[in-house]
C-alpha cells in the first residue's frame, strides 16, 4: 500500500517523514510475525544480558577471550535495541512514520554496532590466534591494556564509520516517495528514495563494506589458517581438540553473521528484491542475535558453569525477599 507523501512533507523539496511499507495485509500475518520477532528479541536481551553478568561477576571468566565476548553481548543487545522495537511497532499498529532525524538515528547507530561487531569478531579470532599459536607470549601481548585498546578501536571504528556514512546519506535530498520498503532505515531502501545521482553514495557504502566488513573478515580467515596449521602439528589429539573446541562457537557466529551479511550487501544491485532484503534483515538483526547466546553456553563448559552460579546466586536473593 502507498503512502501519500503529502502526508509526510512539509515541503515539494525535501521529505521529513518517511513511513515503513506494511508488512503485510493480513492481520493475522502481521501478528504472527510480531509474536515471532518478539520472543526472538526477548531471548536475545535475555540470553545476552545472562552472558555479559556472568562473565561480570565470574573472577575464572576474567580472560581476553570473554572480555571480547562481554562486549559482543553488550554491543547484541544494543543492536537488536535500535531496530527491533521499531519494527514490533510497525508491524501491529498503522502508525508506520518516523521523522527524518528518526530515521537517521536509527541508521546510525544499526551502522555503529554493525561494524563495530565486525570488528569486534576479528579482535576474537586474533585472540585465539595468539593464544593457540603464540602460547607462551599470550599473557603479554593480550593483556588488559592491549585488550581494552582493541575494543576501543573497534568502538570506535563503529562511531566513526557510522557518523560519516548517516551523515552522508542524509545530505541528499528527498523529494519522494516517502515509504521505505523495508523493516527499518537500512542503507539500500533509504538512499533508494533519494533524489539525483547517488552513485558516489553507493560507491562509498561498496568502499566502507571492502574496507570495514571484507578487511575485518580476511583478518579472521588468516587467523583461523594459522591456527589450523598449528593445530595439526600438536602431538596429542586431546590437545588438538581443545584448541578446536575453544574456536567452533566463535567460528560458527562468523559464518552466521557474514553469510548474512555478505549475501546482503555484496549482491549485485540487480539481483536485489525487496522480499528477499526483508527477510535476510530479519535474519541477521533477530535470529542471529538471539542464536549468538545460544551458541556460546551450550557449546563452553566455562560459559554454562558461570551462568549456573549466576542463576543460583539469585534463587536465594529472589526467596529473601
Amino acid at each position: 500500500m502507498s503512502v501519500n507523501c503529502s502526508l509526510w512533507q512539509e515541503n515539494k523539496l525535501s521529505v521529513k517523514h518517511f513511513a515503513f511499507a506494511k508488512f503485510s495485509e493480513v492481520p493475522e500475518e502481521c501478528f504472527l510475525l510480531f509474536t515471532l520477532i518478539l520472543l526472538m528479541f526477548l531471548v536475545s536481551l535475555t540470553g545476552n544480558a545472562l552472558i555479559t553478568l556472568a562473565i561480570c561477576t565470574s573472577p575464572a571468566l576474567h580472560t581476553p577471550m570473554y572480555f571480547f565476548l562481554a562486549n559482543l553481548s553488550l554491543l547484541e543487545i544494543g543492536y537488536t535495541c535500535s531496530v527491533i522495537p521499531k519494527m514490533l511497532k510497525n508491524l501491529v499498529t498503522e502508525a508506520r512514520g518516523i521523522s527524518r532525524e528518526g530515521c537517521a538515528t536509527q541508521m546510525f547507530f544499526f551502522i555503529f554496532f554493525g561494524i563495530t561487531e565486525c570488528c569486534l569478531l576479528a579482535a576474537m579470532a586474533f585472540d585465539r590466534y595468539m593464544a593457540i599459536c603464540s602460547p607462551l607470549h599470550y599473557a603479554t601481548r593480550m593483556s588488559r591494556e592491549v585488550c581494552a585498546h582493541l575494543a576501543i578501536v573497534s568502538w570506535g571504528m563503529g562511531c566513526i564509520v557510522g557518523l560519516g556514512q548517516t551523515n552522508f546519506i542524509f545530505s541528499l535530498n528527498f523529494c519522494g516517495p516517502c515509504e521505505i520498503d523495508h523493516f527499518f532505515c537500512d542503507l539500500p531502501p533509504v538512499l533508494a528514495l533519494a533524489c539525483g545521482d547517488t552513485s558516489q553514495n553507493e560507491a562509498a557504502i561498496f568502499v566502507t563494506v571492502v574496507l570495514c566488513i571484507s578487511s575485518p573478515f580476511l583478518l579472521i580467515i588468516y587467523s583461523y589458517v594459522r591456527i589450523l596449521f598449528a593445530v595439526l602439528v600438536m602431538p596429542s589429539p586431546e590437545g588438538r581438540h581443545k584448541a578446536l573446541s575453544t574456536c567452533s562457537s566463535h567460528l560458527l557466529v562468523v559464518t552466521l553473521f557474514y553469510g548474512s551479511a555478505s549475501i546482503t550487501y555484496l549482491r549485485p544491485k540487480s539481483s536485489h528484491s525487496p522480499g528477499i532484503d526483508k527477510l535476510l534483515a530479519l535474519f541477521y538483526t533477530a535470529v542471529t542475535s538471539m542464536l549468538n547466546p545460544i551458541i556460546y553456553s551450550l557449546r563452553n563448559k566455562e560459559v554454562k558453569a558461570a551462568l549456573r552460579r549466576t542463576l543460583s546466586l539469585k534463587k536465594p536473593l529472589a526467596i529473601n525477599r
